[in-house]
């Protein structure tokens, strides 16, 4: 199965990611089957560079995108959908952060 997703070059601490087609199972450091495009998230004005033709080519041959990915093409109108999550928070944050909402929420209600 193939993916379209980042594949991380630049020095340490100043990332810069390629947009690429591989095998889903392959290494992301591994030889790819074509680059789309590059991400540079550390510049000021954040660079995404993408050759659209070719990224809606392999979707349309079977490519699944990953959730950043996906999220970049929403936020610059490539393709259309809501953006998905692509960083999950594990149980223990979770309880932590209802904790916190719990919080809040009884001082705004005793403020009121």
């Amino acid at each position: 199965m193939l993916t379209i997703r980042l594949q991380r070059i630049g020095k340490k601490k100043k990332p810069s990611y390629r947009l690429i087609v591989s095998e889903k199972k392959r290494d992301p450091q591994a030889p790819c089957l074509e680059i789309l495009g590059c991400y540079d998230p550390v510049q000021k004005n954040k660079v995404f560079t993408v050759n659209k033709e070719r990224v809606l080519y392999w979707m349309g041959m079977g490519a699944t995108l990953s959730n950043t990915i996906s999220n970049l093409l929403v936020k610059e109108g490539i393709i259309e959908g809501k953006k998905k999550k692509s960083v999950s928070i594990s149980k223990t944050r979770q309880v932590k952060l209802n904790e916190k909402k719990k919080v809040l929420e009884e001082a705004k209600a005793s403020a009121a």
